[in-house]
């Protein structure tokens, strides 16, 4: 017992986000610290917070703005396949616009690709 209760809490949550089947609503209740404790060492791309105020589309998003896709083409076909999820909830609409609403923390963007590839895309 190194840890308090509530550190335990919040590295069980965490490891949960990982590989567990957390949800979206799971990854909200993290704290900045913890987020970014998390996903130390994962890939991160910087985005302007105007581009997403004003609303882009998650192929735009991750092949254009991000290296998250080498092309819009591969973005879609891994879409339509059920492979890419963004803060932990599937994307089944190439074309769903990318909001600040979305942002966890007023800032941050949590895209999976695949089962083990996580990226962190920061808002600023």
């Amino acid at each position: 017992m190194i840890h308090s209760k509530e550190e335990y809490e919040k590295a069980a949550e965490a490891s949960n986000i990982l590989f567990g089947g957390a949800t979206s609503e799971a990854l909200r209740h993290l704290d900045e610290e913890t987020l970014l404790q998390v996903f130390e060492g994962v890939p991160q791309f910087r985005v302007a917070r105007t581009e997403l105020e004003a609303g882009i589309p998650i192929v735009d998003l991750c092949a254009e703005k991000t290296q998250i896709f080498p092309s819009k083409g591969e973005c879609r076909k891994m879409i339509q396949g059920g492979g890419v999820s963004m803060n932990r909830e599937k994307i089944a609409d190439a074309m769903r616009q990318v909001t600040a609403g979305d942002l966890i923390a007023g800032k941050y963007l949590l895209v999976q690709r695949g089962k083990k590839n996580y990226y962190l895309v920061i808002a600023e």
